[in-house]
């Protein structure tokens, strides 16, 4: 995994002799400045310094943070809408979170908070890849809605998720899922109704906290549009804190998709780069 790091590096450096830092974000738990990941539930990471091996192998300043938070910053610093106080959930194989609050990435005293995807929504829930049960991220990613298209086409082979399998020669995904639900299969919508549902109840806990300006989505399954968000937003006006006394904040899909992370990753390395110099880069569209 280093050398394609260092791949990456040396090829951006052929086509600018300028590259002034490295910015990389990562999946899992990852140490904040030390650019250590500790642990990564759904790959082999464990106890990774990414840092130390990239300024050592490059010679130039790095940061490694996780892929949620420079996604959030990106889509915070310079989304279609500007945020100072956002959440970025990201919903893919797993559920991410960068929070920013005041303009700037939140991470807990050690660099390891904003974990939204391991807050427990359903203890009586299936298990997370991290091992604890009624995760947000074992109800409301495309993980879980993998698990829940292979129950719904195992009850009903005929249905279009099983069809959809067979003819793809493949175990249902939630790619297929999301295929039946955007051709209008009611059994594949009320699977994302089910995993919105989950998602919205996690952005409500969120905003008690927070008191957000907007909540924005980003990941694969976002793709599937309101499907998606209609549910997600359903559930989140329904278990809202005294909504009658406080905003309940919009939830947008995501500007930069599947690109947030490179982008947020490099302004995260520039800005610390000019911290180090005694100013802070200011941002441009």
């Amino acid at each position: 995994m280093t050398a394609l790091l260092l791949e990456m590096v040396d090829e951006l450096r052929k086509d600018d002799d300028a590259v002034a830092a490295v910015g990389v974000g990562a999946a899992g738990t990852v140490e904040w400045p030390t650019g250590r990941i500790r642990w990564a539930p759904n790959n082999e990471y464990r106890d990774w310094n990414v840092r130390a091996e990239l300024e050592r192998a490059t010679g130039l300043p790095a940061v490694v943070d996780n892929d949620a938070n420079v996604a959030g910053l990106a889509e915070a610093r310079l989304g279609d809408v500007r945020y100072d106080h956002m959440i970025l959930v990201t919903v893919g194989t797993g559920v991410g979170s960068g929070i920013v609050l005041d303009g700037r990435i939140y991470r807990g005293p050690h660099g390891l908070g904003a974990e939204i995807g391991h807050m427990n929504v359903n203890p009586d829930g299936p298990q997370c890849g991290c091992g604890n049960f009624g995760c947000l991220e074992a109800l409301a990613s495309g993980t879980a809605l993998t698990r829940m298209g292979r129950s719904a086409a195992a009850g009903d082979p005929a249905g279009m998720i099983a069809t959809l399998a067979a003819e793809s020669g493949a175990e249902v995904t939630g790619q297929i899922v999301t295929t039946a639900a955007m051709a209008g299969d009611r059994t594949a919508a009320s699977l994302f109704a089910r995993l919105g549902r989950s998602l919205g109840i996690g952005i409500a806990s969120m905003n008690a906290i927070f008191e957000l300006e907007a909540v924005v989505i980003g990941g694969g399954l976002v793709d599937a549009g309101e499907l998606l968000l209609a549910p997600t937003r359903r559930a989140a006006r329904e278990f809202a804190y005294a909504p009658s006394a406080r905003p309940i904040p919009p939830i947008v899909p995501a500007t930069f998709g599947g690109d947030a992370g490179k982008i947020g990753a490099a302004l995260l390395a520039l800005e610390d780069a000019g911290e180090h110099q005694g100013h802070r880069p200011e941002p441009t569209p």
